[in-house]
Formats: C-alpha cells, sequence, structure tokens
C-alpha cells in the first residue's frame, strides 16, 4: 500500500517517524531531544527520549503533538496566530486536556493525498531545529508535513537510511 492509500497511522510507522526523528537530532548535533507521535485522536502512539533528554521534555513534546492536532496546523502556524490573538490561545492552552504550546516544533502528519494521519511533536533544541527533525522523520517514512504539503518542495532535510527503510517512488511532496 503507498502512502497515498494509507488512511491509519500504524505503531510501526510512529515507532520509525519517532526514531529517524532522534537520529536526525543527533546527526545535527541538537540537544538531545524528545518526541510524541499521536494519532488523530490525540492517542499517543509512540515516545521516544533521548537518555540525556531533560526530566520534562515528554510533556512538552505531547503538548505540541496534541496543540497542533487540536488546532489542525502544525506549530508555526499556531505561533503566527497566537501572537494575533494571545488571549484565546492562552484560553485553549488551560482548556485542551494537554495544553497547547504555540511554537514551532508540532507536525501535523498527512498521506500524500492530504489525509490527516497524526502529528509528531518534538522538545529538546530550538523550535526551529524541533520542527526540522520533525518533518525529517515524517518524510523518513514516506509522509507528508503539513508545510510539504501545501508547498509541494522536497522535504527541508537529507536523512541517511538503510535500504529496508528507504521510501520508494515519488512522495508527491
Amino acid at each position: 500500500m503507498n502512502s497515498d492509500q494509507t488512511s491509519m497511522l500504524t505503531l510501526d510507522q510512529a515507532a520509525q517517524i519517532a526514531s529517524m526523528t532522534l537520529q536526525v537530532g543527533k546527526q545535527r548535533q541538537y540537544a538531545p531531544l524528545c518526541v510524541a507521535v499521536m494519532d488523530p485522536g490525540t492517542h499517543l502512539l509512540a515516545l521516544l527520549r533521548d537518555e540525556n533528554a531533560a526530566v520534562g521534555r515528554p510533556q512538552i513534546a505531547m503538548s505540541k503533538a496534541a496543540g497542533c492536532l487540536a488546532m489542525g496546523f502544525g506549530g508555526r502556524e499556531l505561533a503566527r496566530r497566537a501572537q494575533q490573538v494571545p488571549h484565546f490561545y492562552q484560553a485553549m492552552a488551560s482548556i485542551l486536556p494537554l495544553g497547547l504550546i504555540a511554537v514551532p516544533g508540532s507536525v501535523i502528519i498527512r498521506n500524500t493525498a492530504g489525509r490527516l494521519l497524526g502529528a509528531v511533536g518534538v522538545s529538546g533544541d530550538t523550535s526551529e531545529n524541533d520542527e526540522v527533525c520533525a518533518v525529517a522523520g515524517i518524510s523518513g517514512v514516506a509522509y507528508c508535513s503539513n508545510s510539504q504539503l501545501h508547498s509541494r518542495s522536497r522535504p527541508l532535510v537529507e536523512v541517511q537510511q538503510s535500504p529496508k527503510s528507504r521510501p520508494t517512488g515519488n512522495l508527491g511532496c
């Protein structure tokens, strides 16, 4: 089944996204990261924390992923909108079960046909670097981040992969 037809994110795919995300952070020598991968209902599928990541990073990563799912767009767009109406986003952060952190580092996962599959939240380095790792993890498993899908651009980073995990064909991102 290709990524156009995939209708749900599996546990194996979520684990691969999380692993790839941490791998990119290590390759780029970023601060120790934590990554959370959630399905569209904000159910946690995978959570990986570098052994040197700070103790609060899992909660931050989960809040980033859950917040972007609750609002329907990634952290970069959340940050832009939160600047325009800060009181609304402060209220949302307090009423959403896992909170809402309006900064880059949370990314929506879609298949290449645009279907929502879940979200990734990353915490540990700068928000921009967290986002780079999230997008690389998603594209490494042959899915599109929201930003890739809308711009139809190439992935933000190139990721070294083993032949077994390398996506085949044009992702359409």
